[in-house]
């Protein structure tokens, strides 16, 4: 019998080429007939989900009125700010115009969202429109909190050796020159991560493996020391993946203390205060601080009575169903991407499996039906663990391994395959979802 199908470096770069290299973020679905109707649709957040499901309505419904709002000028390809702060991408990699991914037929209001009146069905902007919709998705991403932090301010960023990579694609550049100088000169890093649900929960995982790997590529490591310093209890949300990060950062001398959160930045003494379990603070010296803030819904989604009253009530998440992310009180509204008050779900992949979802019961209520689709918490993190190296993890609400490549990329092996997946083959899928084709 023929063996496992191993694929050469060509062709899987043909297969990433045609758009198949990232089935992780799932594959394109069979186009349904065109739904006549009037509804009045509002997307809130023109990112990765708003932008995405607009394309794939506008294709769905004939005759609907969809409104995206958003500020931002720029649309960010988020995954890629890991890429920028270990310097192998530059800034530019991740910046894209918002209106270049929005389709003809969709109208843009380019503010700030500061009030919904869920009873109403209204939604005011900092340019005093009101709108009134029928049905309302929730997608304005979420709000990193630095200040948070004592003493921190983004301006720090890049200086007195202090990075931030979650800020934008200029933050992450400065975080390259502040981490930089630590890789040439060796010293004390220390890596943080927040108390708070977070997304893309690996990327303090893949700056610390980067920044371990440049040091041994210029011949620095033995010059430097790396701790790693989380509120948690363990590395990562799935047991077998916390263990299998634990192994690798002993193997590479990278040391791991849980149950320090970031409390103070003094930038000019290089020093950061964490509190533990018991609330002592602990100073710890620097070469090199990557902060990552706390992160929260933004302001108007607890203001306008949409979060959990239970859940998360220092975060804020919209209180919704997590197999169809509508909200618990308002048949009307959906939550989308990170903003979803969720057990997982803040990664680009995740907001693939939920379109699916949303646009189904969303199209159905137009026709006074119910949805069938669900979503079972699908999560993927290329898990960059060295340069030219990944471990592709995949799992669900249960914290199961759920691997889109059986038998031919296995998750929790550094393969070259799966930083393809992250280096060369996302960026293009990750396109095509924000124009409804994957």
């Amino acid at each position: 019998m023929p063996g496992p199908f191993h694929p050469s470096r060509r062709s899987f770069l043909a297969l990433a080429a045609a758009g198949g290299g990232a089935t992780a973020l799932g594959m394109p679905q069979a186009q349904a007939q065109a739904v006549g109707t009037t509804a009045r649709i509002v997307i809130i957040g023109a990112g990765a989900g708003g932008t995405a499901l607009a394309n794939r309505l506008v294709r769905r419904l004939d005759g609907a009125r969809i409104t995206v709002i958003d500020p931002r000028v720029e649309h960010l390809y988020q995954p890629g700010l890991s890429l920028v702060a270990a310097g192998l991408k530059p800034a530019d990699y991740v910046v894209s115009q918002t209106t270049d991914w929005l389709p003809d037929g969709v109208t843009l209001i380019p503010e700030r969202v500061v009030a919904v009146d869920p009873v109403a069905q209204t939604v005011a902007t900092d340019g005093r429109q009101r709108l009134e919709y029928d049905f309302l998705v929730l997608a304005p991403g979420l709000i990193l909190d630095h200040d948070a932090i004592e003493g921190f301010s983004l301006d720090m960023v890049g200086e007195n050796g202090i990075g931030a990579l979650y800020a934008g694609p200029d933050y992450a550049a400065r975080t390259w020159a502040a981490a930089s100088r630590f890789v040439e000169q060796g010293g004390r890093g220390i890596f943080t991560r927040p108390e708070t649900e977070m997304k893309c929960a690996g990327a303090p995982l893949k700056h610390t493996f980067l920044i371990d790997d440049r040091l041994v590529r210029t011949g620095k490591r033995g010059a430097a020391r790396i701790d790693y310093l989380a509120p948690q209890t363990s590395l990562f949300g799935v047991p077998i993946v916390a263990e299998k990060v634990r192994m690798l950062f002993d193997e590479r001398g990278i040391n791991h203390s849980y149950q320090r959160r970031l409390q103070a930045v003094d930038g000019a003494a290089r020093i950061a205060t964490f509190v533990d379990q018991d609330g002592a603070s602990h100073e710890e010296d620097y070469d090199y601080l990557h902060v990552i803030p706390p992160q929260r819904a933004p302001a108007f989604v607890v203001q306008s009575g949409l979060a959990w009253a239970d859940r998360w009530t220092d975060q804020g998440w919209v209180d919704c169903d997590q197999a169809t992310l509508r909200h618990n009180r308002y048949a009307n509204i959906w939550a989308l991407g990170d903003v979803a008050g969720v057990p997982k779900g803040k990664t680009a992949a995740s907001v693939k499996w939920q379109l699916p979802v949303i646009e189904d019961h969303l199209v159905a209520a137009i026709q006074g039906a119910e949805g069938t689709e669900t979503y079972n918490g699908y999560t993927s993190c290329p898990l960059i663990t060295r340069i030219g190296r990944a471990m592709l993890i995949e799992f669900d609400y249960n914290n199961d391994l759920t691997p889109s490549f059986p038998g031919i990329i296995a998750p929790l092996e550094e393969l070259w395959i799966s930083w393809l997946m992250k280096e060369v083959a996302l960026k293009a899928t990750y396109n095509a979802m924000l124009r409804g084709r994957a």
